[in-house]
């Protein structure tokens, strides 16, 4: 993880490998089509004031997330090499710029410095809002998953040196005796390295995080931040009777697991119960994946990854709220013991689940996490889950959905999605898919109406929802894990989607503010 310091000194004479200032565009009708945002004076003053000429001489426009780098003057700036990053265009005089644009402007600049050692970053800091996106966004953006590479001494100009994320973050402007700024950054260094926690996990492949190896990394977080945790292991499923998890997990070699990861405090104002699919590889089981379906599938525990990641950051930012996961864990293979199509699994909850295709798996291991969850009265629950291909299909690759029992708290979630920055959308539940999932032998089918499969989804998963519990769900098919080229604050691979939503959400719930 990158070292982040706070630093009043100015961004020309701090010692550094490159410095970091914001370019943007100029709004219409003015004479020049670049502008400097605040925080590059000093920059600026190096080169005659003539930078943001320099770097129209190069190209850039100043679009957000654009990157250009050009060598420092020969006085005047003491890091070699200045990277300009685009915000987009200029914000007003008495405007600041918001703290996406922040945010993800700082990614794009940490990404492009990987293998660099240290870089000062003069992006406008007018505030501690603006001190914690831009420390976010270069945290986020400073990531590498290299567990799998090779070996190779970086400190000798090995492949990891280049590759290695940037070392050292310095927020010019920002001050280190303000409380406001160093909370700000503070926060911002724990939730980042969660959700590098997160992404870690996703990345893993299957062969070395099955059920019981994710069981083991919650167990390692709670000892090590005061955490309490419970494993329920295949015996302790059977003897509960937690149908689904069984059912899913059946077909594996590798056999399930139930975990309860909680944090609480002695002044909690309210309870949040996270749930999280933990479908450590998804082959489709019996009802198989076709090819070119199957390679990504180790992203499928993605939704539990993000709820363990965000209990642990409750912890370590000591929240004054219970925040309780429950990591629903399994590995969906095709066996002679795996669930067939046309089977019948008896839930947690009891009722009876007719199974018209083992591809349709999350919402099993979910329901039966929903209903334990249930069990503890909390004040709310959020259920997270790379859930279907349908949502992916209705809001793209960069959005997850919201769905909800109570359309207050709904709207609560997509609030708090917004405000940290993670592209979400409320979808509805409408009651007539219900029938769909009628079934002639069972309470209930896996599966109703193709159309809409995103909704039927979440209206099979309210069914296992204690009545009178607000309750949102999130599927995060589409933004769990990016195939394409990384962007912003955001890499190739595991995202870390939702942990950032969910953190939030544990804080209004420490503020007695769920929803």
């Amino acid at each position: 993880m990158s070292a982040l310091t706070l630093s009043s000194s100015s961004a020309a004479t701090l010692r550094a490998d490159a410095v970091v200032v914001g370019v943007a565009k100029n709004p219409a009708g003015k004479k020049a089509s670049l502008v400097l945002a605040p925080g590059a004076e000093a920059v600026d003053k190096a080169y005659g004031g003539k930078l943001a000429a320099t770097l129209e001489t190069l190209g850039a426009s100043g679009g957000e997330g654009e990157v250009t780098k050009l060598p420092a003057p020969a006085s005047g700036v003491k890091a070699p090499l200045v990277v300009a990053v685009g915000l987009g265009t200029a914000a007003r005089k008495d405007e600041a710029y918001d703290a996406e644009t922040l945010r993800r402007a700082a990614g794009a600049a940490a990404r492009a410095l990987a293998g660099t050692k240290k870089a000062a970053f003069a992006l406008p800091v007018v505030d501690a809002d603006a001190v914690a996106a831009v420390s976010e966004g270069a945290l986020l953006g400073a990531y590498a998953f290299t567990a799998y590479k090779g070996k190779t001494d970086g400190a000798k100009g090995g492949k990891d040196a280049k590759d290695a994320p940037l070392a050292e973050i310095a927020l010019v402007g920002a001050k280190a005796r303000d409380k406001a700024h160093k909370a700000a950054a503070d926060r911002a260094l724990v939730v980042a390295e969660e959700v590098h926690r997160a992404r870690d996990l996703i990345n893993t492949p299957a062969n070395g995080l099955d059920p019981k190896a994710f069981a083991a990394e919650a167990k390692a977080a709670a000892k090590e931040y005061g955490l309490s945790v419970e494993v329920l292991d295949e015996k302790a499923l059977a003897k509960g009777g937690y149908g689904g998890i069984l059912g899913v997990g059946g077909g594996s070699a590798q056999p399930p697991r139930l975990v309860r990861i909680g944090w609480s405090h002695p002044k909690a104002k309210q309870s949040l119960a996270l749930v999280g699919k933990g479908i450590t590889y998804d082959s489709g089981g019996i009802s198989l994946k076709p090819a070119g379906h199957n390679e990504t599938m180790k992203c499928d525990m993605s939704g539990a990854a993000a709820v363990f990641s965000a209990v642990v950051a409750a912890a370590r930012l000591g929240l004054q709220a219970n925040v309780t996961g429950w990591l629903a864990l399994a590995e969906n293979m095709p066996s002679g013991s795996a669930t067939r199509p046309g089977d019948v699994l008896t839930m947690y909850s009891g009722k009876t689940v007719e199974v018209l295709n083992t591809d349709a798996e999350g919402r099993l291991v979910l329901a039966d996490a929903l209903t334990r969850a249930g069990e503890e009265e909390p004040d709310a629950i959020v259920d997270v889950a790379t859930l279907t291909g349908a949502m992916v299909l209705a809001l793209g690759n960069r959005t997850f959905g919201i769905m909800a029992n109570d359309d207050e708290f709904r709207g609560a979630v997509h609030e708090v999605a917004e405000e940290v920055g993670e592209d979400a959308w409320p979808m509805p539940m409408p009651a007539h898919l219900r029938k769909g999932m009628d079934s002639p032998v069972a309470d209930i089918a896996n599966m109703g109406e193709r159309m809409g499969g995103g909704l039927v989804a979440g209206l099979f998963l309210k069914e296992f929802v204690p009545e009178g519990t607000p309750w949102a769900h999130l599927d995060i098919a589409g933004p769990a894990f990016n195939e394409s080229a990384p962007f912003g604050y955001t890499p190739k691979g595991g995202t870390g989607s939702a942990v950032r939503t969910l953190v939030r959400l544990a804080e209004r719930a420490a503020e007695g503010e769920l929803g």
